[in-house]
């Protein structure tokens, strides 16, 4: 199945344009419906071991408004999944790309309340977050939290010069793993993607943790 949307996505890359889809919308219509069951398989398959607020399936369309690059169409299939708010944080990503596949999660854009406790949170303490990131299940899927910086030095009002300056100055806190086509393609990839998402729970749990107390760890709901 995915194999299939793999070729079509390698087809658009070549012929990124509206005639062309066009004339291949039947076999892009029947690769959406395939996609759409293997992604609500892993959706309902996850909300086994978690709550979910929603899953987000990605349109193929690219918003070119505000964009260099005006070819319409992406070159890739992705789905997202929403823990269920206030109190769950996080959220899981599954990107199918040829030869750019990965599984990922996290915080990629917080608001700047959540931005703002998340950093004094590290301020005060790394403890716990160091503890996650360095354990070895963290390690073997993801390697290293990541995410890019939000400043050069500091954020305002922080000392560029604390020990943990490199977590605090991030804007995101993001984890992935990486997989070539023929994991993605292997019979054990659903599995592998599961594996993967409950791998962050620890990172995801801490953080919910974060952003539902003040802080002196007082909880807000």
């Amino acid at each position: 199945m995915i194999k299939r949307g793999f070729e079509f996505l390698k087809q658009i890359k070549e012929n990124n344009n509206r005639e062309w889809f066009t004339q291949h919308k039947p076999g892009y219509d029947s690769i959406v419906e395939e996609n759409k069951a293997f992604f609500h398989g892993i959706y309902s398959e996850l909300q086994k071991h978690d709550s979910l607020e929603n899953i987000h399936i990605f349109r193929i369309y690219k918003d070119v408004r505000f964009s260099k690059d005006k070819a319409p169409y992406k070159t890739y299939f992705g789905a997202g999944f929403s823990r269920t708010k206030p109190r769950l944080r996080g959220g899981y990503y599954i990107h199918l790309e040829p030869g750019n596949s990965f599984v990922g999660g996290g915080f990629q854009a917080p608001d700047n309340e959540d931005l703002y406790r998340i950093r004094k949170e590290f301020e005060m303490n790394t403890t716990e977050i160091e503890k996650i990131t360095s354990d070895k299940t963290f390690v073997k899927y993801f390697g290293a939290l990541k995410g890019e910086d939000g400043v050069k030095t500091a954020p305002k009002g922080f000392d560029k010069s604390h020990p943990a300056i490199d977590l605090i100055k991030k804007k995101q806190y993001i984890v992935r793993r990486s997989f070539s086509d023929q994991e993605v393609f292997s019979d054990d990839f659903t599995k592998e993607v599961m594996a993967t998402f409950l791998a962050m729970r620890p990172f995801f749990d801490y953080m919910s943790d974060v952003l539902t107390t003040d802080l002196n760890g007082e909880p807000l709901f």
